[in-house]
């Protein structure tokens, strides 16, 4: 009985140290982790960006749609165009 609290009298502090250096470890492999993750987010543009790009694209889109439903380009140079704004032949 003698020798094993004696072993364990010289195995408490190795223990410790050893619990001690993996937390160590632990915490710069993470504090790393989220840098390297951190640096990453910001070489690309945040979503809520690319989104407002979306929709300025679309309006931009729909707006041209809507001004060529209106408008016969063909009209406005001055040709015969039929009901449907199309140019006429013959």
């Amino acid at each position: 009985m003698d020798d094993i609290s004696k072993l364990l009298q010289e195995a408490k502090p190795l223990y410790f140290a050893r619990k001690k250096r993996r937390r160590r470890i632990t915490a710069v492999f993470s504090m790393l982790l989220v840098a390297a993750g951190l640096s990453l987010s910001g070489l690309r543009p945040p979503e809520s960006e690319n989104i407002y790009w979306a929709e300025a694209m679309l309006t931009a889109a729909d707006s041209q749609i809507t001004v060529a439903q209106r408008e016969s380009l063909i009209e406005d140079m001055g040709l015969p165009v039929d009901e449907f704004g199309l140019l006429m032949a013959g």
